[in-house]
């Protein structure tokens, strides 16, 4: 049996919901196999983020070197990156990768706890993003990012316009912060698609972002398009936010396994028809 390959660069979270260890289990629920470069380890729990050290760059470069050369990779998903050497260094090392590249633009943590120092910022713009098949920010990263603030889903557009602009192939803007449904948007600058889910009542929903970002790449790597991906992973996600539980004192994770436990339904994130008019207008 030969399993698509998915590599996570990302840090490590001890208390198992986000991060390397979300990663791997989104992977193992969606039937790939998957693989790790920890770029971090973090002390982290439900309450927030007690400490974090970040792995030397030589322990990166030789994690990645070692899965890549031997086992090879169908996709990569970035994650927690938190200096300018070490974006720069992973950059160096997906360009000479030939394998669809998710970036999750990591900034701060469920908590509010920041997980990137502002001086990485450009490189992450200038080096990490161009080599992005698909980059996932949410609304603080677009903010953190190019400095759009979105308040509406009408400045959508505008939020994927500004990242667009750094050179990922497309940016799905996540809508999640924005009140209401959770609405986002994908688009390469000419199709454009909302996807639309409900907002569960759950407070438990730690992990969303590297679910769904390893949720894409697990889609990527079995060879659906950007937009299947994208919409199998939201599908995904949606379930695991639905079915969060609590862990600890604070907020919880999202359930990985959710779909492989019994009486579970899917909500259906179908691709509508794009409309093809570019941002901004």
């Amino acid at each position: 049996m030969s399993l698509p390959r998915v590599l996570t660069v990302a840090g490590s979270d001890s208390g198992g919901g986000a991060g390397i260890q979300a990663d791997l289990k989104t992977m193992l629920a969606l039937g790939v196999h998957g693989m790790s470069v920890i770029t971090a380890v973090t002390a982290q729990n439900s309450v927030g983020v007690q400490g974090a050290w970040e792995l030397p760059v030589a322990a990166v470069r030789a994690q990645y070197r070692s899965v890549v050369d031997d086992i090879g990779v169908d996709a990569v998903k970035t994650g927690m990156l938190s200096s300018a050497e070490l974006v720069e260094t992973v950059a160096e090392l997906i360009a000479g990768t030939d394998a669809p590249v998710v970036v999750d633009p990591v900034g701060v943590s469920k908590h509010g706890d920041s997980l990137l120092a502002a001086s990485a910022l450009d490189s992450v713009r200038t080096k990490l993003l161009p080599l992005a098949t698909v980059a996932t920010p949410n609304l603080d990263e677009v903010a953190q990012l190019t400095g759009v603030q979105v308040e509406s889903e009408t400045e959508l557009r505008r939020a994927a316009a500004a990242v667009l602009s750094y050179g990922p192939k497309w940016v799905l803007i996540k809508g999640g912060h924005l009140p209401g449904a959770a609405v986002d948007l994908l688009t390469d600058g000419t199709e454009e698609f909302r996807l639309r889910a409900p907002r569960h009542d759950n407070r438990h929903t730690h992990g969303t972002g590297c679910t769904l970002a390893s949720a894409i790449a697990s889609q990527l790597a079995k060879g659906r398009s950007v937009p299947e991906a994208v919409a199998a992973a939201k599908e995904y996600v949606t379930g695991a936010i639905a079915a969060g539980f609590a862990l600890g004192a604070g907020i919880g994770p999202v359930d990985h396994g959710w779909a492989l436990r019994p009486a579970r339904t899917a909500w259906s994130a179908s691709i509508p028809t794009p409309t093809t008019s570019p941002p901004g207008t």
